[in-house]
């Protein structure tokens, strides 16, 4: 992978210890209806503030069933390796916990999360270089897929190999994108993210997201087809 990491910004500061108001100076949060995530996320944060731990941690539960799978991807792109993907995920979701008190629902719960699985990602990628031990595992399938995988065990072998070979190729293109373009194609594309999502949650102009997202798209074009 590419050694250009940025952190996310993070409006209430729960990735990094800042003071909510602090970081969010001069940024304007997402209006958006308030989705079921959201809501969710409100009600626990009401149930803190009242002592009702046990009811929270199983609201909380909710959440975590709603945003594993989807997190499980993004953390992967950026980890590599499947291990570190779940502790990543494992990490971020005991980390909005222990902060939901600091959530406020003019950011979707979705963006917020996001923001902090991706700060946490990061740091683990320093982290791991730090120590010299970085690597890129390109044949190893995501957490998703691998759990997929199971329900295909009776699947071509062939088949099997062709399909690891072509995602060992998209992940090896990907590593090749510039920062930016990396991160703006990973969120839309394996965090399902709409350019006005990836917009709150990098503090990029949503054009330029959009920009970022279409000049990524043909690099890997150019990339897949063998041309640098």
């Amino acid at each position: 992978m590419s050694g250009d990491v940025r952190r996310v910004p993070d409006p209430e500061g729960v990735s990094d210890g800042q003071s909510a108001g602090g970081a969010a100076a001069g940024r304007v949060a997402v209006v958006a209806p308030v989705s079921e995530d959201t809501r969710i996320a409100i009600e626990v944060r009401g149930l803190v503030e009242h002592g009702e731990l046990d009811e929270a941690r199983d609201r909380f539960a909710e959440l975590v069933s709603l945003h594993q799978r989807r997190a499980s991807r993004i953390a992967y792109q950026y980890l590599r390796d499947v291990a570190d993907a779940d502790e990543a995920v494992q990490d971020a979701f005991l980390k909005v916990f222990a902060h939901i008190d600091t959530y406020r629902e003019a950011w979707p719960f979705e963006v917020w999360f996001t923001r902090i699985l991706i700060n946490g990602c990061l740091d683990r990628r320093k982290a791991r270089a730090r120590r010299d031990r970085w690597f890129v595992g390109g044949g190893i399938s995501s957490t998703h897929e691998a759990r997929a995988s199971v329900s295909k065990r009776d699947a071509d072998p062939e088949h099997q190999a062709l399909a690891r070979e072509r995602r060992a190729r998209v992940a090896a293109a990907i590593d090749r994108l510039d920062g930016r373009q990396r991160t703006v194609f990973m969120l839309c594309h394996f965090g399902d993210c709409t350019p006005r999502e990836v917009s709150a949650m990098t503090g990029l102009n949503e054009s330029t997201v959009r920009v970022h997202l279409f000049r990524a798209a043909r690099k890997l074009r150019g990339l897949l087809r063998g041309k640098p």
